[in-house]
């Protein structure tokens, strides 16, 4: 398990670091670690929350369909 600051989580993923610095505030992002005025992010949360970024096509957002409403 590694761990990395925001520079070189943003390297990783990759994204600019304002990226992660403004999903940490809008959530949304992937988890992350405070330890006082640092910030951490561990390379599985990253390779998670990339995982579920993927799409099968540009008006798939992710969440699951609705089904048939009955009425």
């Amino acid at each position: 398990m590694t761990r990395l600051d925001t520079k070189k989580a943003a390297t990783y993923i990759p994204c600019a670091k304002s990226t992660l610095d403004k999903l940490r505030v809008t959530g949304g992002g992937p988890r992350f670690i405070k330890l006082g005025k640092r910030v951490l992010y561990d390379t599985l949360d990253l390779d998670r929350w990339l995982e579920a970024q993927k799409r099968a096509s540009t008006v798939d957002t992710g969440a699951p369909s609705p089904g048939r409403r009955r009425r």
